[in-house]
């Protein structure tokens, strides 16, 4: 059903955008047969207005798999190295939160562990939006952070890592069985910020299902019940997406043979020290406003990564300092 209404739609899409360049073409030609620039002016405009909406469907239609239009669970784990890793973290975390914004999704913080003087150690977020899955998927992997330490007294240049890892809430649809005799549950006591949505009883619960090794966390809730509850949901959603990856990991197994570069390991580097450059370690795309991308501004790495995925490019390789 999901299927049919994507094409349906896309076919929809695709005639109204035929209509739109056929209606200004003649605009154009009506505007100078009576020497009327402002006519043109305006049909000009309506058809780079047009081009932009089909480069923006262009993007979308890469956004066709399984769970693409899925909202999304979005992990942030700081690597080794204390607090400057956990500091990289909330960065990453901080930059995931404005581009939903940007995006008009919203986003829900689901469980957070702080770092013993800056950062957090750990984060788990909802993303709700329009394929949040199909554009968040994109950010899997392990981020690296170059740059002079605001917590080093030396101001020597520290190389911090963070992962980030992504997986799709999981369609009511969707039949995801799990023997709870698989499952260990703990309960523990919630950490974070503070603030009423804390307890100070054992309200969090942390499932791990131990034929796979998965395990997840919540918080967020007010009491162990609810808790209990989100963290089975993100637990069907974690193993649906490790049979999305084996699929997927089948599918393209002549591609990866090609390439170094899988989930898990490392996309992307951001180096605000000595120079400034963020660069994607799979397709090669680059920015040089490390600022503007930490603030959320990284659609052009999510589409030039989703075009990769699809297309089943050969890595771009290559690191930098």
């Amino acid at each position: 059903m999901r299927e049919r209404q994507f094409l349906e739609s896309s076919i929809d899409g695709v005639r109204a955008l035929e209509q739109g360049i056929a209606d200004n073409v003649e605009l154009i030609a009506m505007g100078e047969e009576e020497g009327d620039p402002s006519i043109v002016e305006e049909a000009e405009t309506a058809i780079r207005a047009i081009k932009a909406d089909v480069d923006k469907r262009s993007i979308e239609m890469l956004l066709s798999g399984e769970a693409d239009a899925f909202d999304t669970y979005v992990e942030v784990h700081s690597g080794a190295g204390g607090t400057e890793s956990q500091d990289w973290a909330s960065m990453l975390l901080r930059m995931y939160m404005r581009w939903a914004e940007r995006a008009g999704m919203k986003v829900e913080l689901l469980e957070q562990h702080s770092g013993e003087e800056a950062g957090i150690k750990s984060a788990t977020l909802l993303f709700k939006g329009r394929n949040a899955y199909g554009w968040m998927k994109t950010e899997s992997g392990v981020h690296r952070l170059v740059r002079i330490s605001p917590f080093d007294s030396q101001a020597k240049r520290h190389t911090s890592f963070a992962s980030v890892w992504v997986y799709p809430v999981v369609d009511d649809t969707i039949n995801i069985v799990i023997n709870e005799s698989d499952c260990r549950i703990d309960t523990y006591r919630s950490s974070g910020a503070g603030g009423q949505h804390v307890n100070t009883t054992d309200s969090a619960v942390r499932i791990t299902h131990i034929p796979t090794g998965i395990a997840v966390a919540c918080q967020q809730g007010r009491s162990q019940h609810q808790n209990r509850a989100i963290a089975w949901d993100m637990l069907r959603a974690r193993l649906y997406e490790a049979e999305l990856q084996k699929r997927e990991e089948a599918a393209n197994a002549e591609a990866a043979s090609k390439t170094d570069i899988g989930w898990g390991h490392q996309i992307r580097s951001y180096v605000l020290q000595p120079y400034q450059m963020v660069k994607d370690l799979r397709t090669g795309v680059q920015s040089t406003a490390p600022q503007d991308v930490l603030d959320g501004k990284i659609d052009e790495f999510m589409e030039a990564a989703l075009a990769h995925r699809v297309h089943g490019g050969e890595t771009a390789g290559g690191d930098i300092d």
